[in-house]
């Protein structure tokens, strides 16, 4: 019987995990009618008076989503499904001011720290579904862009940490505090055509 030594499974595992790390998410534009229809009724109250409807299918390295993006109230909104139509989280874009500034300073701090430079390119205030508030709840404290403590913010920052820049995707909590970093791919131009 053959022994595997146990520097190499510690280095295959160490592989898998920093693989996972990596974003592999494209996303695609579709139409009203290949969103999940669970996902349309719990919405469809809130798209009305809505403006640049526009729905998408999502693929990564793990899962398939859906997101519904739209304008409402001078806010950007982008609202996540998983395949079945169950929502997974109401998302905002926001700019840098909109975050309160002990968060931001904590956030900061960490970015400092994590890269050489980077330039933040997007920030998107989050509202990730609970098991102690309802689906429609979690829509709701979104439009009312309420703050609170279940909240997270999603940065997108093109950062230098050795020799060359890359995108990656980062969450903080509503304090302030990191909670996870990918890596992310460079946007699909699948349908440019030459």
């Amino acid at each position: 019987m053959k022994r595997y030594s146990p520097v190499l499974i510690f280095l295959l595992l160490i592989g898998c995990f920093v693989n996972a790390q990596n974003k592999y998410e494209r996303e695609f534009r579709i139409r009203k009618s290949q969103f999940p229809p669970a996902a349309i009724g719990l919405i469809k109250d809130r798209l009305e008076d809505s403006k640049r409807i526009k729905y998408y299918k999502e693929t990564d390295s793990t899962k398939i989503s859906y997101e519904a993006k739209f304008k409402k109230d001078r806010l950007w909104y982008s609202i996540e499904f998983d395949k079945e139509g169950t929502l997974e989280d109401v998302e905002i874009l926001i700019k840098e001011v909109d975050i309160p500034s002990e968060p931001m300073q904590e956030i900061r701090k960490y970015l400092d720290k994590s890269f050489r430079k980077y330039r933040i390119k997007r920030i998107q205030q989050q509202y990730p579904v609970s098991k102690k508030e309802t689906k429609e709840k979690t829509i709701s404290n979104a439009f009312q862009n309420l703050i609170l403590p279940g909240i997270n913010y999603e940065f997108v920052v093109a950062g230098k940490k050795d020799k060359e820049y890359f995108d990656y995707e980062l969450l903080f909590g509503s304090d302030g505090s990191f909670k996870k970093m990918r890596k992310s791919l460079p946007p699909n131009y699948d349908h440019v055509l030459y």
